[in-house]
């Protein structure tokens, strides 16, 4: 791929972003070296490979490759057998737990997900965890080797501490004793690796000892006195014995690990093999990139692409086509109407899917693979060569040409600018025409109304414009193909304030077939925002359309799985009643039968007939309930009240109506102790006779304990409650439930502390009308729940 189009597209600043998000030396070197690749097999590997990272990013959060580093000098030291120093060693530690880290990562939820492409790399890795473990455990850092590398070192440097304790002993003995008066300072140095004091010059004599340094203006001498001279000697035996054990130590690490130089060779190659598949997958998830679907016949589709270096909260998306119905496209438009945006979005994308990079566009955009992609984009003006504008670019140009084929993209800037525009529009309309009889496939920018009219008349050649808002002086950044586009400067200059006449003057310098050129364009633009406002209405009608279809098809199917539910229900009803009604029929006749020989009285046989013709009856009404329910009287909201006696006919069931009908028909009916919510079609009226007949001689509170049965639940729920609350709330309960006769009742306390159950049991225990009290038992809520008897 060649280096200008490399510079032109700004793909190096793609690469610095990926660098960014390398967490490796070597990785971030692999970032740096990335190049379009131009092998379609290795282009769907790479995509695949950072589509599946993406993956894992999705699920897991992302994974840092900090500490790998290159240890190949290192292993080739080993190689030949030296020594490694101990930050080498901790090299290949990190190295190691990073592996060990990575490992942990890449274990799936479930054993019974595809292994994928990765999972090859992720099994590969070997963490070699005793080695990592003994080299952490005898260097936990570069300047330091732990006392418990080894039981000799261990001990050679508690001799040493002990021998540093006799040292200071002694001379802190000589600064607090005779010699402070011959010192500069009262306290104890070090020169050359040897303890000493600072002594005054002219008191140099009075201090015995070995004379190792003295002070820039030579008024104090650094002397190591006579006394711990022998001491100092054998502390420095003992520095001598404990670097000769770091060595030993160092080497035995060293020879451990040289067993292991395939492994880790590996182990690093394939870590930084996954930090460059990581850094491509955290840089796709900074623009919500996508994998795009690649192909060897030139097929470009873009959906909603956006430019990967524009702020992606403004950038718009565009969508662009190149290879299917045509392999040249010209663009035309405004000045800063996206027209360069969109030829450097198609030739960067190219470059970045090639490259194994996700493109920030909709899924299943197509890119093709090109052999070489070319661009000659912006000002290529050079002081330095003596080339002008013109000169500059038709020098990119001539080299295109020569070195483009059919298997190469060329993007093309203002073709034929900078020169006089008959003589540049003609140059330009012949150079597309070289490319378009190569197949190549090729985009180019212009203002000349001359390439527009060229990609009309030409077969394969497509026109495509920016669109611009002419009200706002904006562009809208819009890529509309199979539109060409207008520079509408009479338009902005009118808006920008020029005056009218200047501008009529200015219309009248142009030919009528100019004129007529820009006319039609203007109306098929026109055509075009009708079109496009006619067909997002229709859309919109498609999507309610298809809501309602829905919707309908959920509420059929609901129907017919309640018609289905119905008839099943009554048929096994029917058979039941059948059943019972043959059983009986049977044990009718048999007795029938018995009477007629064992000559039993009229009489009797009359009571049998009477037992049959109530058995009949019985039957005959479970047989008429369809029937029932289909004919009785359809209620309005305004016939209901509350307290009303109602029938629920789906359940069979008698209740009150303890909240009136909602906009959709909806209430709550109270059945005992079920509170259901039932629809009014569902519900028939009872008149108060038929309730309660037998309660209509009975005074006020017959009537009270009727309506409490009907309403008062088996139990009470005391959970959350503050003492005082629960107490007020069981009183008014357990009267109600005294007066609706119920024999007795669960309070739920819960455990907790226990202070709550209690105040409830001290309570319990001064009513009346509590027969005895105690707790749960296993299976009715245990000590969370007191069951109440009531006295009869």
């Amino acid at each position: 791929m060649n280096q200008k189009a490399l510079r032109t597209l700004e793909y190096q600043k793609i690469i610095d972003q990926l660098v960014g998000f390398a967490g490796s030396v070597p990785g971030r070197e692999l970032c740096k070296h990335l190049l379009p690749s131009t092998n379609l097999e290795e282009i769907r590997t790479l995509q695949h490979e950072t589509s599946l990272a993406l993956t894992r990013i999705y699920q897991k959060g992302s994974i840092s490759f900090s500490g790998v580093s290159d240890i190949r000098g290192s292993l080739k030291r080993l190689e030949i057998g030296s020594i490694l120093s101990p930050a080498e060693l901790l090299r290949i530690c990190k190295l190691l737990e990073v592996c060990t880290r990575v490992k942990a990562y890449s274990r799936k939820e479930s054993d019974d997900l595809e292994p994928d492409a990765l999972d090859a790399l992720f099994d590969a890795l070997q963490p070699l965890s005793p080695l990592a473990n003994e080299i952490r455990r005898c260097i936990p850092s570069e300047e330091e080797i732990c006392d418990d590398a080894s039981p000799t070192l261990r001990s050679i440097r508690r001799a040493m501490s002990q021998m540093n304790d006799r040292v200071h002993a002694q001379l802190n003995s000589m600064v607090n004793g005779s010699a402070r008066t011959y010192l500069q300072d009262p306290v104890v140095t070090m020169r050359n690796g040897r303890y000493c004091l600072p002594v005054k010059a002219e008191y140099r004599g009075q201090v015995q000892g070995m004379i190792h340094d003295q002070s820039s203006t030579g008024s104090t001498l650094f002397v190591e006195p006579m006394a711990v001279i022998k001491l100092n000697n054998e502390l420095r035996e003992l520095e001598l014995r404990e670097e000769k054990e770091i060595e030993i130590i160092l080497s035995n690490l060293s020879t451990r690990t040289a067993e292991f130089i395939e492994p880790l060779l590996d182990d690093q190659m394939l870590l930084t093999n996954l930090d460059f598949i990581f850094s491509r997958a955290m840089l796709s998830k900074s623009y919500n990139g996508t994998e795009p679907d690649f192909n060897d016949r030139g097929i470009i589709n873009i959906k909603k692409g956006r430019h990967p270096l524009l702020d992606k909260k403004k950038v718009v998306p565009i969508d662009i086509r190149l290879g299917d119905d045509f392999t040249l496209l010209i663009i035309t438009g405004p000045n800063t109407g996206g027209k360069t945006v969109s030829l450097k979005t198609v030739g960067l994308f190219t470059l970045m899917g090639q490259a194994g990079l996700h493109i920030p566009a909709f899924d299943h955009s197509e890119l093709a693979v090109f052999e070489e992609v070319f661009a000659d984009i912006g000002d290529e003006q050079s002081i330095e060569q003596s080339l002008s504008t013109f000169s500059a670019h038709m020098t990119n140009i001539v080299d295109i040409l020569a070195k483009a084929d059919d298997r190469s993209l060329v993007l093309f800037d203002e073709l034929g600018a900078g020169t006089d525009p008959t003589e540049g529009a003609a140059l330009a309309i012949s150079i597309l025409s070289n490319l378009h009889r190569q197949n190549i496939r090729a985009m180019a920018t212009t203002h000349y109304s001359e390439l527009k009219v060229y990609a009309l008349t030409t077969d394969g050649v497509e026109n495509g414009s920016c669109e611009f808002n002419v009200e706002t002086l904006r562009p809208t950044y819009r890529l509309l193909i199979g539109i060409p586009g207008k520079s509408n400067a009479f338009a902005i200059s009118a808006k920008l304030g020029l005056p009218e006449d200047i501008i009529e003057e200015a219309r009248t310098q142009l030919s009528q077939q100019d004129e007529d050129f820009e006319t039609i364009i203007s109306d098929l633009e026109s055509s075009r925002v009708t079109i496009e406002r006619e067909q997002e209405e229709i859309n919109r009608y498609k999507q309610e359309i298809e809501s309602l279809k829905k919707r309908l098809e959920q509420k059929q199917e609901s129907i017919d799985a309640q018609r289905e539910r119905i008839l099943r229900e009554a048929n096994e009803k029917a058979h039941t009643i059948l059943r019972e009604a043959k059983e009986y029929a049977d044990t009718t006749i048999k007795n029938f039968n018995k009477f007629g020989k064992e000559g039993i009285s009229s009489k009797a046989m009359e009571q049998e007939r009477n037992r049959l013709r109530e058995r009949m009856t019985s039957v005959e009404k479970k047989l008429a309930l369809k029937q029932e329910k289909r004919t009785s009287k359809t209620l309005r909201p305004e016939d209901l009240h509350l307290g009303d006696s109602v029938k629920v006919l789906s359940m069979n069931l008698k209740g009150t109506v303890s909240s009136l009908p909602n906009a959709k028909g909806d209430l709550f009916v109270q059945m005992g102790i079920l509170r259901s919510q039932v629809n009014i079609r569902d519900l028939e009226l009872i008149p108060d006779m038929e309730t309660a007949p037998k309660y209509q001689h009975r005074s006020g509170s017959g009537k009270i304990k009727m309506t409490k049965s009907a309403s008062v639940g088996i139990e009470i729920n005391l959970l959350g409650k503050t003492t005082d609350e629960a107490i007020s709330e069981l009183d008014k309960y357990l009267d109600d439930a005294y007066i609706s006769h119920m024999p007795s009742v669960r309070v739920v306390h819960g455990k907790g502390t226990g202070a709550l159950r209690k105040a409830v049991h001290n309570y319990l225990r001064k009513q009346k009308i509590v027969d005895s009290y105690r707790l749960g038992e296993f299976g009715e809520g245990d000590a969370g729940v007191t069951i109440v008897t009531f006295k009869k």
